[in-house]
Parts: C-alpha cells; structure tokens; sequence
C-alpha cells in the first residue's frame, strides 16, 4: 500500500496540530519526560499490509538527534530541558541510580557532539532493526560516546555494525 509500515507505532503518529501540542507540552512540563520503547522488527515483519505489520519502530539510535532536530534547535526547549526530559526526570521518577553528575553518584553520562551533521542510514545501525520512519532524514546532533558506571561503552568512532 501507500503507507510505510516502517512508521507504523502505538500510539499512532499524528496531525501536525498534535506534534504542536506534544512539543508544547514537553516545553511546559505537562509531559516530563522522552523516552522510546525502541521496537525493533525484522524486514520481513514490516514488509506486510499496514494492518499486518506490527507496531514499533527503531528509537534508540535516532531519539537523541530527533529530539534535538525537532525540539531544541527550533527552540521550543533548551539542550538542559532536553537532558532533563531524556536522563534526571526518568531516573527520578523510576528511581534509578544516575541521571546526575553529582559527586558520589555513578558516571552515568552520553556525550554529545550538537554540531555533528550526518544521515539517518538505517544500514548501519546497530541494533538488529532497521524499522525507521526517519530513514534519509538529514540530522544535527549525535551522541559519540557513553560511559556507564565509569566505563566506556559506546564509541561513535569505534561503532560497527554487528559488533
């Protein structure tokens, strides 16, 4: 058909006007937090009538530089409501050790290049999936490395597909 499956989620996206109402409500607090349930589908899960293929879509490798192109460099929030919206607020309310860089608590933390441009290529993703409605998109912001519990555990530089 003429839809793409690979856009296909629950909750379903929206009308323009909705998008505006989500961006305004993340500005003011009323949704407190971003996260993905990142669902990744093989090829031939996706590859059906829309009403067969199922929901979800690859969120954890474009979230991050989604959030950033639709909401901070419009200006509808600042790279430290973004933070907040993506790590304190949900380590928080989960009750999750991080989510800070205070002293004493665990070096949990992505760093950022907000002026790395690139495009979203669903082939060299790492994760198993390649279900992405924003194949193609040309982005501004990528996280390149990430350090859990005071070890490095993703480098942009040293990422391979399989790997």
């Amino acid at each position: 058909g003429a839809y793409n499956t690979n856009a296909k989620m629950n909750p379903p996206l929206r009308t323009q006007e909705d998008v505006e109402a989500l961006r305004v409500a993340v500005k003011d607090g009323t949704i407190d937090l971003i996260a993905t349930d990142h669902a990744p589908h093989h090829y031939d899960e996706k590859e059906r009538e829309f009403a067969d293929a199922p929901n979800g879509i690859v969120g954890l490798e474009t979230a991050l530089a989604v959030s950033i192109h639709s909401l901070v460099q419009p200006g509808h929030i600042t790279y430290s409501t973004l933070v907040d919206r993506m790590s304190c607020t949900p380590a928080r309310l989960f009750n999750l050790p991080g989510g800070s860089l205070q002293r004493g608590t665990a070096a949990d933390i992505t760093i950022v290049d907000p002026d790395m441009e690139w495009t979203v290529d669903p082939a060299a993703f790492l994760s198993k999936g390649r279900n992405t409605p924003y194949a193609g998109m040309k982005l501004k912001g990528r996280a390149v490395c990430t350090i859990v519990g005071g070890s490095v555990v993703f480098k942009l530089s040293e990422a391979r597909r399989g790997s």
